[in-house]
């Protein structure tokens, strides 16, 4: 990246449950060092929803699985040098994906019509314009767009976070140990 400037990062959530950015915040006090190094744009912490420049790194938790993910995850793409899948769900799709074996029809049939507490005359399956379209399966997001690393964990370690970054921000190739990915 650049010796003199601060690195730009953004960070996105798809169809996840947050764990990727709670893990990013489990740095704990590296996360002020990380202040020094890098300017957060676009992110859930700090609410920024639109790009207002193109950034240096970007990192994507959640898999996509309606036609804003996709929607999203293509700007992502288009607004960030580097991208990073972060987290099983970026990468395979995660426990969201568990639904790529049930046809569509029954998972919404089941949720809205066939639950205990659905008032059974009416059973009907919500759609509207305003309401993303839920796509056919869970894709992970290399199957949308290019990404350039892959961070693996249900969420990565902080200190896989940290160290991912911190050797992009200083021009290095990441480097990542086996300590830190492993989960056996």
């Amino acid at each position: 990246m650049t010796k003199n400037k601060k690195v730009s990062l953004a960070t996105i959530s798809l169809a996840g449950c947050f764990g990727c950015h709670m893990s990013f915040l489990d740095m704990d006090m590296k996360v002020v060092d990380l202040v020094d190094l890098v300017d957060l744009h676009t992110s859930p912490f700090n609410d920024l929803k639109d790009f207002t420049q193109k950034v240096d790194v970007g990192l994507i938790e959640g898999g996509v699985c309606n036609d804003e993910n996709v929607e999203r995850l293509r700007s992502f793409r288009k607004n960030c040098k580097i991208l990073i899948s972060l987290g099983e769900c970026a990468i395979m799709g995660g426990l969201p994906a568990l639904r790529n074996n049930i046809p569509l029809k029954d998972c919404l049939e089941e949720a809205y019509v066939n639950t205990p507490t659905t008032d059974t005359q009416k059973g009907i399956i919500p759609h509207h314009e305003d309401i993303p379209k839920i796509l056919d399966k869970v894709y992970p997001c290399h199957e949308v767009v290019k990404i350039d690393y892959f961070l693996p964990g249900c969420p990565p370690s902080a200190d896989a976070i940290w160290q991912i970054l911190t050797d992009l921000i200083h021009g290095k190739e990441p480097q990542l140990n086996y300590g830190q990915i492993k989960y056996d």
